[in-house]
């Protein structure tokens, strides 16, 4: 059979692994395809680079309207990043009849319904699993591999710079701003961090699991996030003194009255297999009626995890050419016309465990009062902790409620700021069982 020819727009990190992979593993990829894969073309700014990182029987261009114009080339891989001209590039690549592979999880979660649609009415694949978990292969055990399930529930630590900048905290007792600085340094986070820590990237991700395992559109707008950035020592230290571990989790879960979409700092209980995936490693852990609970873990970035998958992907979509479009596995693993129209929870819905840390007054009646105003929300306690005076004469209270809709914490946290004998604001972490 002939030769797939494939375009690569993009030879950064992850697209330098990609041609690494596709020549040092060639043997092995064409035994699996069923014929060779080739890499023609690449797009890149920087010509002169990327031509040094691929050999000279690789074209380089620096315009990546070549690469989809490209009558020679069957598959774009798309690993330029962002939404605007990686959004044109992959559209004009549909437009003519051409397949996509996308590392791209912000291009999808913002516009993969439109893309998908454009890909069926063309008859041509989009696959995408690297744009989730790096080389973690969660979009094939989401679409297939759990197929017989009804999807329950994902929770996800899938950003690796803030779950490095989270176990360094909790193991040196490092300061936010101190182990950002050696993370930066590290290379595990940009110059401009907030991407990964203030919970984009991760919404991203969480987007796209979201309509995997509940055959909704991607609805990015509607995630709730909430980043690493303003977390203190104090909570983490407290949190491990009362069995829990803090790390920033995407959550999706189906309810009887909508989904929830959510990216915050969560205590999880220290037991758990997923308390435990520390640095920057990667873990995704999917509840399934049928199965139960089945969790993923590996590398979530890095030049030849991500494009592990990538190839992946290319050997996916060059076994698929010859098949009839109808038959193949959906985007979003439900057929096209069976997705629902399920409401995204606005947080204040969402029910969940809380921690709350109050700096007191020490003083005879405060915790009465503070207990109080707790029950008076129908909010129930499972732990108390109380540290000691500090100069001022305050005292720092630790309290783990059972679940309660957020709502219902909101008022319970006004009316204890509003005390005079309550020095400054509650601080409030969400709390997750997540059996394993």
């Amino acid at each position: 059979m002939k030769p797939i020819n494939i375009g690569l727009m993009g030879v950064g990190t992850v697209g330098g692994g990609t041609a690494t992979v596709l020549k040092r593993n060639a043997g092995e990829i064409t035994r699996r395809a069923g014929r060779e894969i080739r890499l023609i073309q690449a797009a890149n700014r920087d010509v002169a680079k990327a031509r040094a990182a691929l050999g000279p029987d690789v074209q380089v261009v620096d315009d990546a309207l070549l690469v989809v114009n490209n009558p020679d080339v069957d598959i774009v891989v798309e690993l330029i990043g962002g939404d605007t001209i990686a959004k044109e590039l992959v559209l004009k690549a549909i437009a003519n009849g051409k397949h996509v592979v996308t590392a791209n999880k912000k291009l999808l979660a913002l516009h993969g319904t439109e893309i998908f649609a454009r890909a069926q009415e063309k008859g041509v694949m989009v696959a995408f699993e690297a744009a989730v978990a790096g080389g973690i292969p969660i979009i094939k055990t989401l679409r297939e591999g759990l197929a017989a399930n009804r999807i329950e529930w994902i929770a996800g630590i899938i950003n690796g710079t803030s779950n490095f900048i989270l176990t360094e905290m909790r193991d040196k007792g490092a300061s936010f701003a101190d182990v950002l600085a050696e993370a930066q340094r590290l290379g595990y986070a940009e110059a401009d961090p907030t991407f990964d820590i203030e919970g984009h990237d991760a919404g991203h991700k969480l987007t796209i699991m979201a309509a995997l395992a509940f055959g909704i559109p991607m609805q990015f707008d509607q995630c709730y996030l909430e980043g690493i950035s303003k977390l203190d020592g104090r909570d983490i230290r407290y949190a491990e003194e009362l069995g829990y571990r803090v790390k920033l989790l995407g959550l999706t879960r189906r309810t009887d009255k909508g989904v929830e979409l959510r990216v915050h700092p969560t205590l999880i209980p220290e037991s758990r297999l997923i308390a435990n995936v520390n640095g920057v490693m990667n873990a995704v852990l999917v509840k399934g009626d049928a199965l139960g609970p089945t969790l993923y873990y590996g590398a979530g970035a890095g030049a030849l995890p991500t494009a592990s998958a990538v190839v992946a992907d290319i050997v996916d979509v060059t076994r698929l050419l010859t098949s009839d479009p109808e038959h193949r596995v959906p985007h979003l693993a439900f057929q096209p016309d069976q997705l629902q129209d399920l409401p995204i929870l606005p947080i204040a819905d969402v029910t969940s465990s809380y921690y709350l840390r109050i700096g007191a007054v020490d003083r005879a009646g405060v915790l009465a009062n503070i207990t109080r105003l707790l029950a008076e929300n129908g909010i129930s306690i499972e732990a108390l902790i109380q540290k000691g005076s500090v100069s001022d004469g305050t005292a720092e209270v630790v309290i783990l409620t059972h679940r309660v809709q957020e709502k219902a914490i909101n008022r319970a946290i006004a009316s204890i700021e509003a005390l005079d004998s309550v020095a400054g604001k509650v601080v409030r972490l969400r709390m997750e069982e997540l059996n394993d």
